[in-house]
């Protein structure tokens, strides 16, 4: 069922959903959450299909919010409600015009599912500087950005790990979770002392900085940066005292475990679409210290900064040899083994560059 609505008020949107909701046979409201999409015309068709995949998963009322010739003189809402077509949810299309486009958060607030968490996205470049800040980010407990849509992709990273508050998340971040699984399951079994690491990726590729900064933190030793042709991230190699484990994945489908002493194996590693990420940001909706943790550590070596965040506090499961100490740390810094900042390698001209790393589309 679809209902547009031309110079409308939130009042008649929500007796329009209402109304919708009887005449389908429904009228319990059997929603978990409420999400909330900030996008331009352009990218809302792909935003508000991914949206809807989620939504099988997590049934929710989802507000797209579309702002449209903001600097016209004139405030006007427009919606479009659609309900029961591919999913159990419910998705309005809100376009505002004018002036009404700088105070959205007024618009949506009405039409929040009462007694529910909040969940806004920015699936675009166009993110605030300070998501939590923002008006509409003020209504939600859960912010997701997408800093690979941004023209910056490192610096708008930094940018939103400097103004983390709980509740934030990226995708960049999300993309990693079957990296992050497989190396921890890797590294679950018996191994020797790990040394050293690299992380292989597309230059620009901020889940490869992330990823390097959390082996990092994890394993308490200097993880390099190298830029390989793609896509996304293509693999990751753990130096250790008896030899290299490594996962090697060129095809972005496919990659291979190679450990010392074994034979290699082949495990399915592939970038998932958009719907998927979402679904599983949806799952979770407490605050991902992780992320924080690897974002900061990433932001600090962006800008050239020393920190001691590098020791494993919580090592990966399994490396009672890789966790070192503070002290550790600082002989290695002596040693030379800390990556130069990121900043310095932007334009990667021999193939390697310092820890931190870059990327594309992205893990």
């Amino acid at each position: 069922m679809n209902i547009d609505l031309t110079g409308t008020t939130t009042r008649q949107i929500q007796d329009a959903l209402t109304q919708s909701r009887h005449l389908m046979g429904g009228p319990a409201v059997g929603m978990v959450l409420t999400l909330i999409i900030v996008t331009d015309e352009s990218a809302q068709y792909d935003a508000v299909r991914a949206a809807t995949e989620a939504a099988r998963e997590h049934p929710c009322r989802v507000l797209t919010v579309i702002s449209r010739d903001p600097r016209g003189n004139s405030s006007r809402l427009d919606a479009e409600i659609r309900m029961g077509e591919t999913g159990p949810g419910e998705t309005v299309l809100l376009r505002m015009y004018g002036p009404l486009a700088e105070h959205a958060d007024s618009v949506v607030v009405p039409l929040l599912m009462p007694d529910t968490p909040v969940v806004i996205w920015w699936p675009g470049g166009k993110v605030p500087k300070s998501p939590s800040k923002s008006g509409l980010g003020k209504l939600a407990t859960r912010r997701i950005t997408d800093a690979y849509a941004a023209r910056d992709r490192l610096g708008t990273l930094a940018q939103l790990a400097g103004n983390y508050s709980p509740g934030d998340t990226d995708f960049t971040w999300t993309r990693l979770t079957s990296w992050r699984s497989l190396l921890a399951a890797s590294l679950d079994q018996e191994h020797d002392e790990i040394i050293s690491g690299e992380v292989m990726a597309e230059p620009d590729s901020p889940s490869a900085e992330l990823l390097a900064a959390w082996l990092s933190i994890r394993l308490g030793v200097a993880v390099e940066r190298t830029v390989s042709e793609g896509p996304g991230i293509t693999g990751v190699r753990l130096t250790t005292t008896g030899g290299d484990i490594v996962i090697d994945r060129p095809d972005g489908r496919v990659a291979t475990l190679c450990r010392p002493g074994q034979p290699d194996r082949q495990v399915a590693l592939m970038r998932r679409p958009m719907s998927e990420l979402l679904a599983e940001e949806l799952r979770r909706l407490d605050p991902d210290e992780v992320y924080r943790e690897a974002a900061a550590r990433f932001a600090k070596d962006l800008a050239g900064g020393t920190s001691d965040e590098g020791v494993a506090s919580e090592p990966l499961s399994g490396t009672r040899e890789a966790a070192t100490t503070k002290k550790a740390a600082k002989e290695a810094e002596k040693e030379g083994l800390p990556d130069a900042p990121a900043s310095s390698a932007a334009k990667p001209s021999g193939g390697k560059r310092s820890s931190r790393g870059k990327s594309s589309g992205d893990a």
